[in-house]
């Protein structure tokens, strides 16, 4: 750790570097940011940067408000493309801690840290990979006060209109240049819908790369006059945005869910941990699935003349991209995982990725037994087949999903006292704000009652 710090302090003098931001995210996933000069940062990293935990979601109370930073230097990432004429500037993950030094059980990264430490007790390291879909908006409104997606282009579409297309390109060579590895990138369904996939790596690093990824589009959305969002559902007659996550447990070199002899190569250990997705869905489903919107999303009806890829029932298949969760075809033993379809985009991706992992570890523990697999469109199947089936619905809106999170004590265990009710009081004061709203579709249904 020293000697990272060193080569930060390093590269700091060496790259002319004038800002450097010190990231965390609250419970809900939103991203703060305190600025140092650079010649404060090496205090930093010995004393940390103190702020008042009670103005930001869900740390601290007022009497408990002093929180400190803790730069970690091995996050450190220089931002040239935000240094023109003015200086390069960079940026660094924090764990936030107590003035005693204690972590703080309200902080996302020391949630994932600690499900990634049980993990590690057992001897697995827990390996994530994000698919994650969001949409491009003109500036202006259209006439009829609605969202305007820059293009009309659809799935695989090589889109014409300058913004996409200029868009991607410019924020893939940014991620590249900051070092997150892209994958691939393609147009998704919905007019100016984009998705842009990135490599895998270990959870920790990856939901610190998908905060990043988050600032980088917004920003070179921004730089092109356009409007980068990840709202779940921002249109009623196209698909939402998701992220679906493919999933992988190693045991050293060894890829714990690859069995050659399985007739879908999948171990023991693998299907143990999907079926612990599965049967812990309901509960975890209001920390990756956490706005009133994101339930638009995961509707249990196909839209008109159109596919949807969102799943609303709790089940697995072989290739089945209406399951919950898919276990896709695979080349390479050490290219065995699994994916879960449920997520959002705009999910905390550490509080996800600790419920996700405490779920599949449950399942691998309690020796939870996989049911039988689904190949049929699940979407196609009346609801009298999917009872018969036993595919629970998943919660069908956000109360539905705080009322099945309130109840599981895997949930609880795995955020921890603090996290678990703090996040439940919001998002039942978001509900109830949600209900207490007159929206534009009764108006106009009810008002000649």
């Amino acid at each position: 750790m020293e000697r990272q710090q060193e080569f930060v302090l390093r590269t700091l003098e060496e790259r002319d570097i004038r800002f450097v931001r010190l990231w965390f995210t609250d419970v809900l996933g939103t991203l703060k940011s305190v600025s140092v000069a650079p010649a404060e940062l090496e205090s930093a990293f010995d004393e940390g940067v103190g702020f008042d935990g009670s103005a930001v979601e869900g740390f601290a109370r007022v009497y408990e408000s002093d929180m400190v930073a803790i730069p970690d230097p091995t996050t450190f990432q220089v931002f040239p493309f935000e240094g023109t004429g003015i200086g390069e500037s960079a940026r660094i993950f924090c764990d936030i801690v107590t003035p005693d030094g204690a972590p703080s059980w309200a902080d996302p990264r020391h949630v994932l840290r600690r499900a990634l430490g049980r993990a590690a007790d057992k001897g697995f390291t827990f390996y994530t990979h994000p698919e994650i879909e969001f949409f491009l908006f003109k500036p202006e409104l259209g006439p009829d006060g609605q969202l305007v997606p820059v293009d009309e282009g659809g799935y695989f579409d090589h889109t014409t209109h300058a913004a996409a297309r200029d868009f991607r390109r410019q924020a893939i060579l940014a991620l590249e240049r900051i070092g997150i590895s892209v994958e691939f990138s393609h147009h998704e369904v919905a007019p100016g819908q984009q998705e842009i996939d990135l490599r895998y790596a270990d959870a920790l690093a990856t939901a610190d790369n998908i905060m990043t990824f988050r600032h980088v589009v917004k920003e070179v959305a921004t730089s092109s006059d356009v409007q980068a969002s990840f709202m779940p559902k921002p249109f009623t007659d196209q698909p939402g945005s998701g992220m679906h996550t493919h999933m992988s447990l190693f045991e050293g070199e060894n890829n714990a869910f690859h069995d050659p002899m399985d007739e879908i190569k999948l171990s023991k250990t693998g299907k143990a941990f999907i079926a612990g997705l599965l049967h812990h869905a309901p509960e975890y489903t209001a920390i990756t699935n956490q706005w009133v919107n994101s339930y638009k999303r995961l509707f249990p009806m196909p839209l008109a003349n159109q596919v949807t890829e969102s799943p609303a029932y709790v089940c697995w298949g072989h290739r089945n991209r209406s399951a919950l969760v898919r276990v896709p075809a695979y080349g390479k033993p050490n290219s065995a995982r699994v994916e879960l379809r449920s997520l959002d985009s705009a999910a905390n991706p550490y509080l996800a990725f600790a419920v996700l992992l405490g779920a599949g570890l449950k399942g691998i523990e309690e020796g939870y037994e996989l049911p039988p697999g689904t190949e049929d469109d699940v979407w196609a199947l009346s609801d009298r087949e999917r009872r018969a089936a036993g595919y629970r619905q998943l919660p069908a809106n956000l109360a539905e999903a705080i009322d099945a999170m309130s109840e599981s004590d895997l949930v609880a265990e795995v955020l921890g006292e603090h996290v678990f009710d703090f996040f439940l009081k919001n998002k039942q004061a978001e509900w109830d704000e949600y209900r207490r709203q007159v929206t534009a579709y009764e108006l106009a249904r009810y008002r000649d009652l």
